[in-house]
């Protein structure tokens, strides 16, 4: 429950401070004084975004700070979650500058404003008048038959499996373009590939290719050069190795009586060996050069096949036309995987959507079965609050196809007099009438929703006399469950109270403030006489005033 609500600098509220209590509190005062800034600032910490329009001194900051009550509302993990720290007591401060820049504590933690809306959503619901437009809504009324029938789990799941259904059509329609577009290609990718495959390219195949061709191309002028060097090192006349081994031996007659004579002459032997090696060397080597014509036409044409492949593709290398036919490979191949991706997205979408239609079926019955007693409870509600005549009903249609919240269209119907045409309660409800419907179906969720707090800003307005009286019970009724804080303008309804607050501007020389105080007995009593006879008291309207308070 709301147990504090600190203001200061916000509107026409220079300082506010007010504690309040559990059970019926009543919030009154004169049009314009400022009830409605209450409502105000409060919504600014339950998250609603806000500018410098709302300071009072454009030269202070604006704080808006409320206690709330929170053990014993199961929300340890919400607070875990959000990496809060739990008590028993959560304070929910918003700050907004001079310069516009907002700020928001739980706690005196730093929160986003998202925070502040999700954990508010649990402490609190404040009812305005422009909320009644709400009942028109099929949102709304899809959302009072899920709370009174308790499907927040099922729907839940749900949501969840429909969103999981959604994504997998999602997917499906981007394979499927994937798919489509990778057809019209397909041929494309496939007379490329088949031209490289057949080419059977290799790795370094080009630079060996024209390797070889040099050879072929001089092999005549290549074999003769072999075969004269060959001759001159060792052929039949007076050869180079003749010519040295003669040279060796007359060196190494001298080797004992000149010194130097065996260093020259093994040097010259090592000499003699190296040239007889390359001797051999070019013979064998002339022998294998052959000049091969056919050969010569096999790597030209081979050449011929790389170069313009090379040339088609805009490369200039084969590794970057084997690179080019692998990733044709892969384009191939991730057509034939699309379409298996198809058919398993397509698979898993129909299983998919018959858990959706299982649930969806789920929620239906588990909403049907409790609109006979949403209807009976509004009725009874109704009839306490004058409407004799009235006639409620809860229609449920199937939808053409799914949604996030199932498949049933939820409509309230209504008539407020006798052998009326059930319609849509947007098109026949009259305001009065409509504040009363509101009322009782908000009477009807406040146990489900399990809120501690309810705010009603004037929810009982178009209405009076006894007809207020019985509204001012109901809500009564509900605030034993829950703190409630009514905004009114009925002193039938405001007598019901267990606490009652006057709202009233103070002016001074300088300025007008708004101001909240909770009302002794005596000032209750004063309060309620001037709602019933004006400005001027009279002792009949102080009679009736304490009369209402007796009731």
């Amino acid at each position: 429950m709301l147990t504090r609500l600190r203001i200061q600098n916000y509107a026409l509220i220079r300082e506010l401070d007010v504690d309040l209590h559990s059970g019926f509190s009543i919030i009154t005062g004169e049009t314009g004084a400022g009830k409605s800034i209450l409502l105000g600032a409060l919504s600014l910490i339950l998250g609603q975004r806000a500018d410098t329009t709302v300071l009072k001194d454009k030269s202070q900051k604006c704080v808006v700070e409320a206690v709330f009550r929170v053990d014993g509302l199961g929300l340890e993990e919400l607070f875990k979650v959000n990496d809060l720290d739990y008590d028993h007591f959560a304070i929910f401060r918003r700050e907004i500058n001079p310069a516009g820049k907002s700020r928001a504590f739980i706690n005196d933690s730093p929160v986003m404003l998202k925070t502040m809306q999700d954990l508010g959503i649990h402490l609190i619901d404040i009812h305005s008048q422009n909320q009644n437009l709400e009942l028109n809504t099929q949102l709304f009324q899809l959302m009072v038959v899920d709370i009174c029938a308790n499907t927040k789990g099922l729907l839940a799941t749900y949501r969840e499996t429909y969103k999981e259904f959604r994504n997998i059509i999602n997917e499906l329609k981007e394979a499927e373009a994937k798919a489509e577009k990778s057809k019209a290609d397909l041929d494309y990718y496939q007379f490329q590939f088949d031209q490289l495959h057949k080419a059977s390219l290799q790795e370094n195949e080009q630079e060996q290719l024209e390797n070889e061709l040099e050879l072929l191309t001089h092999s005549e002028e290549i074999k003769a050069g072999l075969t004269n060097v060959t001759e001159i090192l060792n052929g039949e006349n007076i050869s180079t190795l003749i010519q040295l081994k003669t040279t060796v031996g007359v060196i190494s007659k001298m080797n004992h009586f000149l010194p130097e004579a065996k260093g020259l002459s093994q040097r010259l032997e090592v000499i003699y060996l190296d040239l007889k090696d390359i001797a051999q060397e070019t013979e064998t080597i002339a022998e294998k050069v052959e000049y091969d014509p056919e050969r010569i036409k096999v790597i030209n044409e081979r050449l011929d096949l790389i170069y313009s492949l090379q040339q088609k593709h805009h490369v200039k290398t084969v590794g970057e036309l084997i690179d080019i036919r692998n990733v044709l490979e892969a384009k191939i191949i991730a057509v034939s995987t699309n379409e298996e991706e198809i058919l398993r997205l397509g698979q898993l979408l129909e299983k998919k959507n018959e858990e959706v239609n299982h649930l969806a079926y789920q929620l239906t019955i588990q909403r049907q079965k409790i609109v006979k007693e949403i209807e009976s409870r509004v009725i009874r509600q109704l009839l306490l609050l004058g409407m004799p005549n009235s006639k409620f009903k809860v229609e449920i249609s199937p939808l053409a196809t799914p949604g996030i919240n199932g498949v049933d269209f939820v409509s309230f119907l209504f008539t407020a007099n006798k052998n009326g045409i059930l319609c849509e309660i947007s098109k026949v409800a009259s305001g009065g009438e409509m504040s009363r419907v509101m009322l009782a179906i908000k009477a009807l969720i406040s146990k489900s929703k399990a809120l501690p707090t309810i705010i009603f800003d004037e929810i009982d307005a178009g209405v009076s006399g006894e007809i207020a009286e019985r509204m001012g019970i109901i809500l009564k009724e509900i605030s034993s469950d829950m703190q409630v804080i009514n905004i009114t303008h009925l002193p039938q309804v405001a007598a019901k109270g267990d606490h009652h607050y006057l709202v009233y501007k103070q002016d001074s020389e300088n300025e007008t403030i708004t101001r909240l105080k909770l009302l002794s007995k005596q000032e209750r009593i004063e309060e309620l006489a001037k709602m019933l006879s004006g400005e001027n008291i009279t002792a009949a309207a102080i009679l009736n005033a304490e009369e209402l308070l007796k009731s």
